[in-house]
């Protein structure tokens, strides 16, 4: 039947087959693990420490018992022969979570290879809940209530497996495997496909704003965020050359148009690998980097952790096992230009390895920023028990792939002596965002529906604990510069992108009929233009007037990107982070406030002028019209191709930004 052992701050639950530890983990939180393997192992993964001490007490006896931290309690029942360690929590008395019996219960699980089994945590569905979070795919769903999400990573996805409730909990799965979670009707689930024991951990708060601090203080805070990150970022697939990005550079310096970046993407470099810039077409990076600077940009390089036989580095990390290796078969994972592998960024001798490669090739000739693109890696097939790191086999360990790949640039970074780091990355785990990851949602579409959910992704990055997150502006793929269609997508996603926290254009645009070749014979040659002057130039006067306003909003951004750090609040704010006593905030999904200040609601149909927006308490001030409402109502505001929808809150010094428009 099973028996209740009292300790100090914690419960322990043990029968056959079955050993469950519940903690107090700081300040209102809980930590539950359980095994079928009759030890636990302290593996925290990417958990960081307690940051204040538990208040806790316990009561009950070896039947039923108790453990009260603060506002949060579980109650233990040892049940029966056939089920029990039935598990219920409890926020300020009120129940919130209660183990729901499907067969088995968390600890009985179906079993995989060695002490590794899949594992289950399963819980009755809560009627009326809503539930944010669980990070990015391109889907319609910004409330996960009614979904099923897959915990793993490719292009356009990032598994981030925490969920803030309506009912005032925050539930963090601390389980590097692949698996899933369903937050269906009939339960609330959470699988990882090959484990040696569940981990997770449930706290709770008074607003959704203190279960995202307690989150971060889980995982980690985002650090300061550079000011000249908060400018426009110019890119596109992809400057062939030096001479091209300084061409750009110069174009935008002509026009006095305020650029604060431009990226170089992949291929400038001699091999997949090698990270360094091909002379033949980047023959004095150093210069290159000098002028820029002295325009006032900021250039980004693309790093890929890819490699192959072919790269000077290839034998020599293979034979130190610094590379993702193969249970079976041989070494490629990804057909990219040839096979290729990853480097293991799990082992701690590979960061040093490839920094110090980074730092000969990039840092010291005056690259200080970094995308890191491929950071899920991008495997196919996705064969996660196929993949060996040091970490250990990939179906126990594969989603810790971009926590690590951010920490080694972070580390050098830091290392270097810089102190404001920023990390373009394509793909997020637990704690990545202490490490100064500007996460974005990869490659989509170019599309209208691709706008619509990247809104809605945005947000649920935001309560996955991710305040800096961007996506390509224009989508990335498909994209004619020439339709209306598109000129139409790029307006309305660039008035998108000005309420982001960072504001980035780039994409794979289609080549145009008479585009120059400027390098002939180069191996990955560019897309079409993507310069804000390539879609014609009612779209160009259009697009300057949006750069215009967001370089006029910089302070305010890094104003807020400060609460970010301090307190976890993101910029990119669903509208119940502000307003968490109105149930109808819980509701919108389209609508969000940019920071304290700003209520943003984007147009993202084709062919749409106007919308409904709903104000909540207070008085706003339309951005455009400059007339005040009162709040606590809908409106139908419209907005033709050159105008977006914004309100500011009645007296904030916000409302002079808008002063221009």
């Amino acid at each position: 039947m099973g028996k209740i052992t009292r300790e100090k701050n914690r419960l322990v639950f043990e029968r056959r087959d079955e050993l469950t530890v519940l903690e107090a983990y700081g300040k209102d939180c809980i930590r539950c693990r359980s095994t079928k393997n009759g030890k636990l192992i302290d593996e925290n993964w990417t958990l960081l420490a307690p940051k204040e001490e538990a208040v806790c007490s316990i009561e009950g006896d070896e039947r039923v018992a108790t453990l009260t931290n603060g506002r949060i309690s579980v109650r233990v029942e040892a049940g029966n022969p056939w089920y029990g360690g039935v598990l219920t929590f409890y926020r300020d008395g009120a129940q919130i979570l209660h183990t729901k019996f499907e067969g088995e219960y968390t600890g009985r699980n179906v079993h995989t290879e060695g002490d590794h089994y899949q594992i289950k945590a399963i819980f009755d569905a809560n009627p009326g809940e809503h539930l944010y979070g669980l990070g990015q795919e391109q889907e319609d769903f910004f409330d996960r209530k009614g979904c099923t999400c897959n915990l793993l990573h490719y292009n356009t996805k990032s598994a981030v497996p925490v969920i803030h409730s309506s009912l005032g909990y925050g539930f963090f799965w601390n389980n590097p495997a692949p698996g899933r979670c369903e937050t269906t009707n009939n339960h609330t689930m959470w699988v990882a496909d090959s484990a040696y024991q569940a981990d997770y951990l449930v706290y709770v708060g008074e607003t959704p704003a203190d279960l995202l601090k307690k989150y971060c203080d889980l995982t980690g805070y985002a650090p300061h965020f550079p000011e000249w990150a908060a400018g426009f970022w110019q890119s596109r697939l992809r400057y062939e050359s030096q001479d091209e990005v300084l061409d750009i550079a110069r174009e935008y310096k002509r026009r006095g148009v305020p650029l604060a970046a431009i990226v170089i993407d992949y291929f400038h470099w001699t091999e997949q690998g090698e990270w360094k810039f091909d002379p033949k077409y980047w023959p004095d990076p150093e210069e290159m980097c000098r002028e820029l600077k002295e325009l006032g940009v900021e250039p980004v390089v693309s790093i890929w952790p890819t490699i192959n036989p072919h790269s000077e580095n290839y034998h020599e990390m293979s034979e130190a096992n610094l590379l993702v290796r193969t249970e079976n078969g041989q070494y490629g994972t990804f057909d990219f230009y040839g096979q290729q592998t990853f480097i293991d960024v799990t082992h701690p001798k590979t960061g040093p390895f490839v920094w110090d490669k980074v730092k000969q090739h990039y840092y010291d000739k005056g690259i200080r920023n970094f995308w890191l693109d491929e950071a899920e890696p991008e495997v196919h097939p996705q064969q996660f028990a196929n993949l060996k790191f040091y970490a250990g086999n990939g179906a126990q360990t594969a989603m810790l792939y971009p926590y690590y790949y951010s920490k080694m640039f972070y580390d050098g970074l830091k290392e270097a002596g810089e102190e404001d780091v920023i990390l373009l990355t394509r793909a997020a785990w637990p704690g990545t965002q202490k490490f100064g990851s500007l996460v974005w949602n990869g490659d989509i579409m170019s599309t209208f529906d691709a706008l619509r959910m990247s809104v809605k992704t945005g947000l649920s990055m935001a309560m996955s604990g991710i305040p800096w997150w961007n996506s390509d502006i224009g989508g990335f793929i498909g994209a004619d510069i020439e339709s209306d269609y598109f000129r139409e997508l790029v307006i309305r996603w660039a008035q998108f992108g000005v309420f982001c926290p960072v504001m980035r254009l780039h994409g794979s645009r289609l080549r145009t009929k008479n585009q120059e070749e400027r390098h002939p014979g180069v191996k990955e040659r560019s897309g079409g233009a993507n310069e804000i002057w390539s879609f014609g130039e009612e779209n160009y006067v259009i697009l300057k007037k949006l750069i215009e306003l967001r370089e006029r909003l910089r302070p305010y951004i890094c104003a807020c990107m400060e609460q970010a750090e301090k307190e976890g609040l993101p910029i990119m704010r669903p509208m119940f982070l502000e307003y968490c006593r109105d149930e109808v905030c819980y509701t919108l999904e389209d609508q969000y406030m940019f920071g304290g200040d700003i209520l943003f609601a984007p147009i993202t149909e084709q062919g749409c002028t106007s919308r409904k927006v709903y104000l909540p308490e207070g008085r706003w001030q339309d951005v455009n019209s400059k007339e005040l409402y009162d709040g606590g109502q809908w409106l139908t505001c419209h907005a033709p191709i050159d105008t977006f929808i914004a309100f500011v809150k009645e007296g904030c010094g916000t409302a002079a930004v808008f002063e221009k428009l």
